[in-house]
């Protein structure tokens, strides 16, 4: 059944939080998605309920995704952070309800070890999963999201290299 779609630009965005975990190294980890044959890598990122708080979503998605739950929460972007998803990608989308995602991102300090990761959960959405220097995530990422990881490095990267450095 053909469901009627508003144009693009007079879809709603979706509430989103977006998750940068780092690790010992100052590495934030990035998944490479199943549903996308593109060699990009992205951060963890998931829908947030009715009813939600970011932070509850962000541990949420993080288990549901990695199966990461040894973390410490560090910080959250002071604001929204909107992206629209190009046609046709929008249309496919959550039955092409939204013309992209809001999204709150939340850092976070990975305090486990690399064994307790695993990306072959109940609904996998990562093909492969990486530590990578977070200055790299532009480069890295689907055109799309290139702006977001840009913003959020220039906020999360001092926050991230000032906690590594009182670390040790």
């Amino acid at each position: 059944m053909q469901t009627h779609k508003l144009p693009l630009l007079e879809r709603p965005y979706r509430s989103c939080v977006g998750l940068m975990v780092f690790n010992k190294e100052g590495k934030v980890f990035c998944g490479q998605r199943l549903d996308n044959k593109a060699e990009a890598w992205q951060l963890p990122q998931g829908g947030i309920d009715d009813g939600e708080l970011s932070i509850e979503a962000g541990f949420r998605e993080l288990k549901e995704e990695t199966s990461i739950v040894n973390v410490e929460f560090i910080s959250e972007y002071p604001e929204w952070i909107y992206y629209d998803i190009p046609l046709p990608l929008a249309d496919n989308l959550w039955e092409g309800k939204y013309r992209g995602q809001k999204q709150r991102w939340l850092l976070f300090h990975f305090l486990g070890e690399d064994n307790e990761i695993n990306i072959h959960t109940k609904n996998p959405e990562f093909k492969n999963w990486v530590w990578l220097d977070p200055i790299s995530l532009p480069e890295k990422a689907i055109f799309f999201k290139k702006e977001v990881y840009k913003k959020i490095n220039q906020v999360f990267i001092p926050i991230l290299n000032n906690f590594n450095a009182t670390e040790t």
